[in-house]
């Protein structure tokens, strides 16, 4: 009887999790749109995350117009899905003319190793880490909570501490229509801090569909949705 029980406790057990994991996310696979603006110049980014519930990657690669067409950079990152979030096992940032930066988590040990101009730099982990794409992403698979979150950031050139402050929904108008977000606005630590905002979907698995940074000179860097594609 009790190897009958523990069998069924296993199977129940199974199932569970595999509808949990089936829809504590997007799907399997999505690519998503973006329209960027710095100032005068514009381009266009292109993400697309894949998952099977277990592991992940995205692919980000962002494209100039205009006599900008020929530069871009393309940036990747996969890793797991934990009961947290996002869990960056290797992140990689190409950039025109050779140049190339990368950080490798090891969860065990609670490093991040960082590569950039040939040299490497291995370093403890402070708290929890993620890199710029999964930081974006992480909400898709576990959804905020609370009021305000802390991050810290690596993305091959150092670990930078991020406090978030969640700001409450609010209506995005967007080239593909309103859309009901949620929105989180990073806490400044001074005057000359950037400020970053970013806004999710929260009818659309809370994918980023705008990102918004100001530097402290006031120059904005805007990322918004064009298009989604399942």
């Amino acid at each position: 009887m009790t190897t009958v029980c523990s069998v069924l406790r296993r199977a129940m057990l199974a199932a569970v999790f595999t509808w949990t994991t089936a829809e504590a996310g997007p799907p399997g696979r999505i690519r998503l749109s973006y329209e960027v603006s710095y100032g005068t110049m514009h381009g266009d980014v292109v993400e697309t995350l894949e998952h099977d519930g277990r592991t992940y990657s995205i692919v980000s690669e962002t494209r100039g117009r205009g006599i900008l067409a020929p530069f871009g950079n393309k940036r990747t990152v996969r890793g797991r899905i934990s009961p947290q979030g996002l869990q960056p096992d290797e992140y990689r940032d190409e950039r025109p003319f050779g140049w190339v930066a990368s950080a490798k988590f090891d969860w065990e040990s609670r490093t991040v190793t960082q590569e950039r101009r040939g040299k490497s730099e291995t370093v403890q982990m402070q708290g929890a880490a993620q890199d710029p794409l999964s930081l974006a992403y992480t909400f898709a698979f576990v959804p905020p909570k609370g009021k305000e979150y802390e991050i810290i950031r690596a993305d091959g050139r150092g670990l930078t501490p991020f406090r978030f402050a969640v700001l409450g929904n609010e209506k995005l108008a967007t080239p593909i229509g309103e859309m009901q977000t949620l929105h989180i606005a990073k806490v400044r630590d001074g005057p000359e801090d950037k400020a970053t905002d970013i806004w999710f979907a929260a009818d659309r698995d809370f994918l980023p569909v705008r990102v918004l940074v100001v530097d402290k000179d006031g120059s904005r860097v805007d990322q918004i949705i064009t298009r989604i594609d399942n």
